[in-house]
């Protein structure tokens, strides 16, 4: 019945379902930013020999992340005197609305999408690179110079690693034939995962990931050792709250795209078909997940001058190096 309404024309029943159904998966969104929080809280812990949360619900820290998200909704909005006022409150909402947009052509299973669209990755691709204007806005809005000099580093270390993580997945797109992320996941289907045959492009395309989610060990614009806050340094309660929801939703967003071009998306492994497609795609976006939760935990921060020329001296000759050899192998395999 649902998925009658769905492919009727527009009008307003099919408006309220969508919009029904996008709330519904907000919410699913918020609880894993939740659950996120708390697991990175506790893993990191472990990895650096402490117990992380453990007195808020319990001896597992249970409610640490909903206390903490309380104590921010009841959070005095302190908005600087000289910020631009209109600029300073949209910022956040602009930094976040895409991070929840790119969420729409997302197939999570064989049945569960909610825009099945030809360009599914260049999608994905544009949409997230308008965060970046949300944070470049909310920086020169607090009139702050901490703040700016984080949305400064922030746009420098888009443009830097943007680059990058396009070009690691050319190789994905000659491979497969096509921009839609359901037909990237059929060719895995027909061969083998991409992971395998683009190893390169993985390596590539995780470390830029980790640097488009401002996370260690590429946390440059908001680093509180030399900016104080970066940023965000004169937010404060729940537009605070969204720029830290931003990244967590992104962490989603992101490891359910590493899910889908490299590990196959709902694809089992052989054997263990009978597993349905929906748990398949759980496990493999976790382990991508606690990877980049290992990551934070491992490695300290860059210099800002070295993160600049790792990316455009080491990351883009070697992503241009694997469109090369793709093509190549490509070929190859045509003659043969």
């Amino acid at each position: 019945m649902i998925q009658q309404y769905l492919h009727e024309p527009a009008g307003l029943l099919p408006f309220l379902l969508y919009f029904s159904l996008a709330l519904i998966f907000l919410f699913v969104i918020l609880g894993f930013v939740m659950f996120a929080i708390l697991s990175e809280r506790k893993v990191m812990g472990y990895m650096q020999l402490r117990h992380g949360p453990s007195h808020v619900g319990g001896r597992w820290g249970l409610l640490q992340t909903a206390a903490d998200v309380f104590k921010l909704l009841i959070k005095e909005d302190i908005i600087p005197k000289l910020a631009d006022k209109p600029l300073f409150i949209i910022a956040p909402v602009i930094a976040f609305a895409p991070a929840f947009m790119v969420l729409a052509t997302m197939p999570f299973t064989d049945r569960f999408q909610f825009a099945d669209i030809g360009i599914g990755l260049l999608y994905y691709i544009a949409i997230s690179g308008i965060t970046t204007v949300g944070v470049v806005a909310g920086g020169w809005a607090s009139n702050n110079k901490y703040a700016l000099l984080g949305a400064m580093r922030a746009a420098a270390q888009m443009i830097s690693y943007e680059i990058p993580l396009v070009m690691s997945v050319v190789g994905i797109v000659l491979l497969s034939g096509s921009l839609n992320l359901n037909d990237i996941i059929t060719a895995q289907q027909e061969g083998f995962w991409f992971i395998l045959l683009q190893p390169l492009a993985f390596i590539i395309f995780v470390i830029a990931s980790v640097s488009e989610l401002n996370r260690t060990p590429f946390d440059l614009p908001e680093a509180e050792s030399e900016l104080v806050a970066g940023y965000h340094t004169e937010y404060s309660g729940f537009r605070w709250a969204f720029f830290m929801l931003t990244e967590y939703v992104y962490l989603f967003a992101m490891s359910a795209l590493t899910t889908i071009l490299f590990l196959g998306g709902w694809l089992p492994l052989p054997f263990l078909e009978f597993i349905p497609g929906a748990v398949w795609f759980a496990l493999k976006f976790s382990v991508v997940v606690y990877v980049l939760i290992w990551i934070r935990a491992s490695f300290p921060r860059m210099r800002a001058d070295h993160l600049m020329e790792f990316g455009w001296k080491v990351l883009l000759p070697l992503a241009l190096a694997n469109i090369f050899l793709t093509a190549i192998m490509k070929e190859i395999l045509k003659l043969i």
